[in-house]
């Protein structure tokens, strides 16, 4: 049957397809819409099945938050290749995924939420057909706090959310700012807990050990070990937890410093980081 280039504009402007597959699947489909995009589902379901083996290393790192700033969510949408993954329309939808992460709790659920009249987990399937790579949801996190930030590093390859103590509706321009600091501080250092007691005790005596190792190899007597050991700790602890960590934009003071000279009683409850690959 004869397809009109309106009907073919429509399917492509609600599955992203190109031209050409979305005339041949309304041909198989006798102009039915619907038909149409479960046509173009199924041939992602079959490039799905054939590119299950592949690494999907590349693709979008995305950081979003509320209207009211007291939710934050960061996905990674990823894809197998560079050039897909800088494409506008890969960034949007993966915007796009961001903003519908905000009210889902779990990837598992973000999975099943609507999406252009399917569920995201269908979409995902779809565009695995249009463009002809493995697309997937690698990462998913969220944050809750009484003023929540974000931040997105260029390029796209690593997007973080922090949660501060409280807010300030008569300082909302420079929470903003203190927010956005906090968060790149975050992308540049990839701190690995908010202070010395959110450091796994595995980790702590794993460091304590290396500390002692590497003072046997300097030839420290044993009984001096414990003491010196403490104190590279407190090193590791300064470079590797937040609070404690120098802040990026001035190193003469710590990210504790910097909040408090903003609001003495201001603080980091929460944060988190993803990144591609």
């Amino acid at each position: 049957m004869k397809i009109s280039a309106s009907e073919v504009n429509n399917l492509r402007k609600s599955t992203g397809a190109g031209m050409m597959d979305c005339k041949n699947a309304l041909v198989e489909a006798n102009g039915d819409l619907d038909k149409a995009i479960e046509i173009l589902r199924k041939k992602g379901q079959k490039v799905a099945a054939k590119r299950a083996d592949r690494d999907s290393h590349q693709g979008a790192a995305i950081a979003i938050t509320n209207k009211e700033k007291t939710i934050g969510a960061a996905i990674v949408l990823a894809c197998e290749t560079d050039f897909v993954g800088k494409n506008a329309d890969f960034v949007n939808l993966a915007n796009k995924l961001a903003n519908i992460a905000l009210n889902c709790d779990s990837k598992e659920e973000l999975l099943k939420a609507s999406i252009d009249n399917m569920n995201v987990e269908e979409k995902l399937l779809e565009q695995t057909g249009v463009i002809g790579e493995k697309i997937q949801i690698n990462k998913f996190v969220k944050i809750n706090a009484p003023y929540v930030g974000s931040y997105i590093h260029a390029g796209n390859k690593i997007a973080t959310v922090i949660g501060l103590s409280k807010t300030n509706d008569n300082l909302l321009d420079d929470m903003m700012n203190v927010s956005k600091d906090i968060a790149m501080q975050v992308a540049a250092m990839n701190p690995i807990a908010l202070n010395e007691e959110g450091v796994d005790a595995d980790v702590i005596e794993k460091e304590i050990e290396i500390a002692k190792d590497q003072l046997r190899a300097e030839g420290k007597p044993e009984a001096m070990l414990d003491n010196i050991a403490k104190g590279k700790l407190k090193r590791f602890f300064k470079d590797n937890t937040l609070i404690n960590q120098a802040f990026i934009k001035d190193t003469k003071i710590s990210v504790s410093d910097y909040l408090s000279s903003f609001d003495k009683e201001l603080t980091v409850t929460c944060f988190d980081r993803v990144s591609i690959g």
